[in-house]
């Protein structure tokens, strides 16, 4: 139901979009040129194009706010696992480790040791 509540409102914006995009402004915008007679003359397409913008906008308000109820109903509250509410966790030691120097068994034990620089 939500992802087909989402659609027509994602179908309700582009028009909406669309018809804001049509309606003539000071600068011409991008008004429709219609026929001089009957509905399309330039003041039958304002006023449909201005209620379509208005029918469009409180669909698209009306359609978000159901869609928010429908999200919000939906949602399952948080679990919390109390069975771990009186236990610690072990501490665990962050020191680097130190290696401990060992001999290979083929050294010569005639040659002296040279520390390795650090």
């Amino acid at each position: 139901m939500f992802a087909f509540l989402l659609i027509v409102q994602s179908l309700i914006a582009a028009s909406l979009v669309a018809v804001i995009l049509m309606q003539r402004s000071e600068g011409g915008g991008l008004g429709v040129g219609g026929s001089s007679s009957g509905f399309m003359t330039a003041r039958g397409a304002a006023d449909f194009l201005t209620r379509s913008t208005a029918v469009l906008g409180g669909a698209f308000i009306v359609l978000s706010i159901v869609m928010a109820a429908i999200a919000g109903a939906s949602r399952e509250p948080a679990k919390i696992d109390t069975s771990l509410a009186g236990k610690t966790a072990p501490v665990q030691d962050t020191r680097p480790v130190q290696p401990t120097p060992t001999a290979p068994a083929t050294q010569n034990q005639s040659a002296p040791a040279v520390p390795l620089a650090q």
